[in-house]
């Protein structure tokens, strides 16, 4: 294999080079970004960046000195408009190829929007540039800030606009925020942290539209209250970035789908990261970004599968100075216990606390806020437990 080519100038993207070369390549490795940015870290976008704890400089994955030893062809700033699995070759939107051996796709996700969110003051927070314009519109002075969707991401920003002294409102469909990630009992603390932080909640209704005409004055509900607004930040998941391989032959589904090796069914080529849907799962943390290049660089050099990745899913959320860690794979009915810690009026005690979720009598995921050491225990009890092939046995009472 003399040519890999990245397409993806993100950080499963940065990763997988590592690897190449870690493993042993030594061809020519080609990055292709659509960003204009070196590799950067998006977690403080919605938290540290935003409220001038971090600057850019900050974020920087690399340095020049890792630059030079990746010895990679940077091609920032152009998209990937195609795959030509015949001819190998990665078509870019500048009008320029790529001919290439193996394709590592790792594009990523983009933000989802809300129709007709042209107006100003309205923002998405994805890329680093996204996070310059919120950050400049909330420099202005104090601002009505409404938060469309209540996930992390969401969670995360109207945490930081809060702490900025801004008024916030949060607007989630759901009754409550994160439930398909925590399930209902604990959904319920993390509501109680929005409040907890003088931010207003808002459930069970969706969005409407947008007031304004240059810009947005108001969030209509689907309800028919107004609230009124400033600056609005949507932030209704991502979608995978896999239109540029419409007509590669690939297999899409909310994602490009891999087997659990991130391997996909044309040769020599592997997909990590938040595009990937990998033995079925699609997983948009930072953890999968940075552990599945390693297994998908192994199988790509070897020319199929010999690796699967295993590693327990975690993520990890701050929030109103609270610290939220997940890890493990939680299902509708399983059990929840806190056996650590306390929840005082459904909300964490000083200490924090540690919950598992149970299901036939075995641990098959842990939540703390707050309660880091107990955490990182239980988590790797998890991974020894996935590892010899078994659940985790419940704690004691």
């Amino acid at each position: 294999m003399r040519t890999v080519t990245v397409v993806g100038a993100s950080l499963s993207g940065l990763y997988t080079a590592r690897e190449l070369r870690a493993q042993g390549f030594d061809g020519r490795l080609v990055i292709v970004g659509d960003e204009p940015h070196r590799p950067y870290d998006r977690p403080p976008l919605s938290k540290d960046f935003l409220t001038g704890r971090a600057d850019e400089d900050d974020l920087a994955l690399t340095d020049p000195e890792e630059t030079g030893r990746l010895d990679a062809e940077w091609l920032l700033g152009v998209r990937a408009r195609g795959l030509d699995p015949r001819s190998r070759t990665v078509l870019l939107d500048d009008g320029r190829t790529v001919s290439t051996d193996g394709v590592v796709i790792a594009t990523g996700a983009a933000a989802r929007r809300l129709p007709g969110d042209g107006l100003a003051g309205v923002h998405t927070l994805r890329t680093l540039d996204d996070a310059r314009a919120l950050r400049a519109e909330l420099t202005r002075g104090p601002r009505q800030v409404v938060v469309i969707g209540g996930g992390f991401i969401g969670a995360e920003t109207a945490s930081s606009c809060a702490a900025l002294g801004h008024h916030v409102t949060v607007v989630e469909a759901a009754p409550l925020p994160l439930v398909p990630q925590l399930g209902a009992e604990m959904a319920a603390v993390c509501a109680a942290l929005h409040r907890r932080g003088g931010v207003d909640l808002v459930t069970g209704t969706g969005v409407a539209g947008l007031h304004g005409t240059v810009a947005v004055t108001g969030v209509e509900l689907a309800d028919g209250r107004v609230l009124a607004a400033d600056v609005v930040i949507v932030g209704i998941g991502a979608t995978p970035s896999t239109a540029w391989l419409a007509g590669s032959t690939l297999a899409l589904h909310d994602g490009v789908l891999c087997d659990d090796g991130c391997v996909t069914a044309l040769p020599q080529v592997v997909a990590v990261g938040d595009v990937a849907r990998v033995g079925g799962n699609r997983a948009e943390h930072w953890t999968s970004a940075t552990e599945q290049p390693r297994v998908a660089v192994a199988n790509l050099l070897a020319g199929r599968t010999l690796e699967a990745v295993r590693s327990v899913p975690y993520f990890w959320s701050d929030q109103y100075g609270a610290r939220i860690q997940f890890a493990g794979r939680r299902r509708d009915g399983d059990t929840v216990r806190v056996t650590e810690g306390e929840l005082a009026d459904g909300a964490p005690g000083e200490s924090g606390f540690l919950a598992r979720y149970e299901r036939d009598g075995h641990t098959v995921a842990v939540l703390s806020v707050d309660h880091p050491r107990p955490f990182t225990r239980a988590r790797r009890e998890l991974e020894r437990a996935q590892s010899e092939g078994k659940r985790a046995q419940p704690a004691a009472s």
